[in-house]
């Protein structure tokens, strides 16, 4: 009895696997970086960002001074601590309310512990800005006369 088309089939697709594989190992054999010098696995970049096989030309080289680098966010301008604002809600029940600040009109929350001043709403009010753990509040609240300006500290 003679071998059915199928195990034909299966015989040949083995061995051409097997030829395959001979020839990829062969290939790596000879595209192998073992044994090659630094000079050849080296790579260069000009000033354009291209790689190149040849060192870049050193015309265009300049000098840098180390003390111009600078590492580091680029520092803020200083803030003036006291900011002004409006008292948009106050509840004097409860002891709390909320200020809109005048420059960014972000509310910021305040206790009525850090009253200097009594307010109600829609009082000028001069204040810092301080943070704890829940978010920015208001402290040291100062009421606002028409023509006053925040003290200076």
């Amino acid at each position: 009895m003679g071998e059915s088309f199928s195990k034909k089939e299966n015989r040949n697709k083995k061995a051409k696997s097997k030829e395959d594989k001979a020839q990829r190992a062969q290939e790596r054999k000879l595209n192998n970086n073992k044994g090659k010098g630094l000079e050849d696995m080296l790579a260069y970049v000009d000033e354009n960002g291209n790689l190149s096989a040849t060192p870049p030309k050193e015309t265009r080289k300049t000098d840098i001074d180390a003390k111009d680098i600078r590492i580091g966010a680029t520092p803020r301008p200083a803030e003036d601590p006291v900011k002004t604002g409006t008292v948009t809600f106050y509840n004097q029940t409860k002891g709390f309310g909320f200020i809109a600040e005048d420059n960014s009109r972000e509310d910021v929350f305040f206790h009525m512990n850090e009253l200097l001043d009594p307010v109600r709403e829609k009082d000028k009010v001069s204040f810092t800005k301080e943070r704890n753990s829940k978010g920015y509040y208001a402290a040291a609240i100062r009421k606002l006369n028409a023509g006053n300006k925040p003290p200076a500290q």
